[in-house]
């Protein structure tokens, strides 16, 4: 079961899964760095940049709710590189995409951001099939950029990795998060829903070789980021000062010695 095959949208965000907010919090420090070597890669010139239809695209794969679309246009506005790429956010779940259209607009209309949104449907188990409802630009000549947040664990890696590479130009780059193997073997995403029923959709346990590996077999080379340890991953586990921060369902994952989350970026050979 995935997460078009429930009515999650409505509670994603609010049920209070600590995993979430951890990712938030460290792509606070990872996003900067990946648009920053994106824009030194792709940037247009300021002439092309007034043309919306060859502004580079940047994407959110399985963007669910828009979370960190959001973040990522809050990103580009920092850098002052709010015209200078366009972002689609795509996901298997129509019910998700409403909440993200609300959401990301409610934002845009507050920050008066000036970078160019589309949602759009893309089922990462059936890519080939929902191909033809994309974006022209990420048909051809693709994405200059691909995020892909707490998305991994719900999709067999080869069929992940042939999905990203599927709609990223050659020297594009992919930044991807999720659980860690380490607490997927005692836990899983779930969600209560609004008549408490726990839900609990398809999730595989992915150990970090296993995705290196598959992303090298798609295609994709490791890029080291600022703080990443053994193979450019970056890994995070909770200790009391974040367990606090996170809240009560981070704080079981204190002392135990357990990671809980990972984030690695690509390029795309």
């Amino acid at each position: 079961m995935l997460y078009t095959q429930t009515n999650t949208e409505q509670i994603y965000d609010t049920d209070g899964n600590f995993l979430q907010r951890l990712d938030t919090i460290e792509m606070r420090t990872l996003l900067p760095q990946f648009i920053d070597r994106i824009s030194k890669r792709f940037q247009p010139s300021q002439p092309e940049t007034e043309t919306k239809t060859t502004r580079p695209s940047l994407v959110d794969l399985g963007c669910g709710t828009g979370r960190n679309t959001i973040q990522l246009l809050s990103t580009l506005s920092t850098a002052n590189k709010a015209t200078s790429f366009s972002v689609i956010g795509l996901d298997a779940s129509r019910g998700m995409l409403d909440v993200a259209r609300s959401t990301i607009h409610e934002y845009v209309s507050k920050s008066a951001t000036q970078t160019d949104v589309e949602l759009g449907i893309l089922d990462l188990l059936q890519p080939e099939l929902s191909k033809t409802q994309l974006p022209s630009s990420l048909c051809e000549p693709g994405a200059v950029g691909v995020i892909s947040t707490l998305v991994l664990e719900h999709i067999p890696l080869e069929r992940f990795f042939a999905a990203a590479a599927g709609i990223m130009r050659s020297g594009a780059y992919l930044l991807v998060t999720n659980m860690h193997a380490e607490m997927g073997m005692r836990s899983q995403a779930g969600f209560t829903d609004e008549k408490g029923v726990k839900v609990r959709p398809t999730s595989y346990c992915h150990a970090i070789p296993d995705v290196l590996d598959a992303a090298v077999q798609a295609g994709f080379e490791v890029e080291e980021v600022v703080g990443a340890g053994a193979g450019g991953v970056v890994v995070r586990g909770v200790d009391e000062e974040l367990g606090d921060v996170l809240g009560a369902r981070a704080k079981k994952w204190v002392g135990v010695g357990v990671r809980v989350w990972f984030g690695v970026c690509f390029v795309k050979r």
